[in-house]
């Protein structure tokens, strides 16, 4: 058996059977291998950024690992920003590289480059392949690899003269590690601070699931204690029937304003809170002055068992308020943000998948969400823009039976957009709703707050932070990828659009033009 058969083959072995790609010559045999073994998916991208970002979200809906194919160090490089939203999500994803030739690397060709040194930025576990016989067990070990530290990126790199090679055999699979157990002093040290008055508990990363909002929501009907979400998180699931949870603003002033007078904070799966940038006079630790930082759970650990087994000791008889279903349409006239997230609320289907990058929208589609339809959201980790159109390519894959609604701002939009053309090769169910404001009005925000003047909507300053002259035309953009699109501007278009897109099958866009921020 050729090296690339047994590395697909042990994958599939393993429970990988999806592989989001942008293959180039040194990873041939591996896609050649997609013939010999048809159990694993192949879904090609326009970009490694595509690629990767949807590799993350695939994992993040399924909770098992998802593979990525990227050509040597500068596929890598052009699938790192995605990786590394990926690591602060703690996503289980397996990265194969592929790479020179073993004797070919001496000769220095144009593409050769240290991919090692690339992937150990945002790998937690990274590896190259050395000869044919231990490819496959190269595979499954890296797969484990990806469950370790509540979840990680795994790098393997594959030299092309491995895949081609004859003399493999395929592998077993390897144990992937599980979350850790909360310990029972945890439970009680958590379970001290709840009790006391002005308790806050922070929920993030696994700690988001049904299973744990529920208990969370038990804790707060019993003790007072406030709940808040960490402003990024991974795997949400919210809306009515839920608990109601208000997300940890994004801007460090609104946050600590959250967090004041908190006597205590606990964590449950969320890391204590930083501000996202530094800022002259505003402090980066936002943990209020003589507030316990409490760790229920942290990333590695099972949070919805700690919340449960909290809830079970301060808690036995509560029940937790879920949210009621009150998500009226906006009325008639002009668009804006305030409408537009109010008009995705309304309309949103029953256990549909949310991809939110819609960075300045946000702080107005979080609480609108909150009384929507059951659903599952998810969100920008790391930071890193150009996560949306990949994400939902990744969960609509995941989870064809979900429809997926994407709120997509329009600059970091255009970082990915070729993720368009996957969604309509695959036909998948996918409503992007792409917010037009024409600038990167987060900027214009920024520039105030950073201290560097105010907000700029002329001069050369301003040239930077707008996107006119010319404006994207983002209804061509998507026909020229095949996925039909209209442009609305006024709130009864847009509900119309949704519906429409709601009911035909396979992806669309409705590019909504409203006015621009700061």
């Amino acid at each position: 058996m050729r090296g690339a058969e047994a590395l697909v083959g042990s994958l599939v072995g393993a429970g990988v059977d999806v592989c989001f790609m942008n293959p180039g010559t040194s990873e041939m045999h591996f896609v050649q291998a997609l013939d010999s073994v048809p159990e694993m998916r192949g879904v090609l991208t326009l970009f490694e950024g595509v690629a990767t970002g949807a590799a993350d979200a695939h994992a993040r809906v399924t909770g098992r690992p998802a593979a990525v194919l990227l050509h040597l160090g500068p596929g890598l490089g052009n699938g790192m920003a995605n990786l590394h939203n990926a690591r602060r999500a703690g996503t289980p994803l397996l990265c194969v590289v592929g790479a020179h030739a073993t004797d070919h690397v001496r000769h220095d060709a144009p593409l050769e480059s240290d991919i090692t040194a690339l992937a150990r930025t945002v790998s937690g576990w990274v590896h190259t392949c050395g000869d044919v016989r231990d490819v496959a067990d190269d595979a499954v070990r890296a797969v484990a690899a990806t469950g370790e530290r509540g979840g990680q990126v795994a790098t393997l790199v594959l030299p092309a003269d491995v895949s081609w090679s004859d003399g493999a055999a395929l592998a077993p699979a390897l144990p992937v590690a599980g979350p850790v157990p909360a310990a029972s002093s945890r439970v009680g040290d958590a379970a001290k601070a709840v009790r006391e008055p002005g308790a806050v508990m922070l929920l993030g990363g696994p700690g988001l699931t049904a299973r744990a909002m529920d208990a969370a929501g038990r804790v707060a009907a019993a003790t007072g204690t406030r709940l808040l979400v960490e402003t990024f998180p991974r795997y949400w699931d919210t809306g009515a029937g839920r608990p109601r949870v208000d997300k940890l603003a994004y801007f460090a002033e609104q946050a600590l304003e959250q967090l004041e007078g908190a006597s205590s904070l606990v964590l449950a799966g969320a890391r204590a809170p930083v501000s996202f940038f530094g800022y002259p006079g505003i402090p980066g630790d936002l943990v209020p002055d003589g507030a316990t930082v409490v760790g229920l759970a942290d990333a590695a650990s099972d949070a919805a068992a700690a919340l449960e087994a909290l809830a079970a000791e301060v808690a036995p008889d509560a029940v937790a308020e879920p949210a009621p279903r009150d998500a009226p349409e906006p009325p008639p006239g002009p668009l804006d943000v305030r409408s537009l997230c109010a008009a995705v609320a309304a309309t949103l289907p029953e256990d549909a998948i949310v991809i939110d990058e819609s960075l300045t929208a946000a702080a107005v589609l979080a609480p609108a969400l909150q009384t929507a339809a059951p659903h599952t959201q998810l969100a920008l980790t790391g930071g890193a823009i150009g996560q949306g159109p990949p994400a939902a390519l990744g969960a609509a894959v995941a989870a064809p039976d979900r429809p997926v609604v994407a709120v997509q701002a329009d600059g970091s939009a255009l970082y990915t957009l070729q993720a368009l053309w996957t969604q309509a090769r695959e036909q998948l169910d996918v409503t992007t709703v792409l917010i037009n404001n024409a600038a990167y009005a987060i900027l214009r925000v920024e520039l105030a707050r950073t201290g560097a003047g105010e907000a700029a909507h002329s001069g050369r300053a301003g040239r930077m932070l707008t996107l006119t002259d010319p404006t994207p035309d983002f209804v061509s953009l998507a026909t020229g990828y095949g996925v039909p699109a209209r442009r609305v501007e006024t709130t009864e278009d847009l509900l119309e659009a949704l519906r429409w897109a709601h009911r035909e099958p396979g992806p669309h866009l409705i590019e909504a033009i409203v006015p621009a921020v700061g």
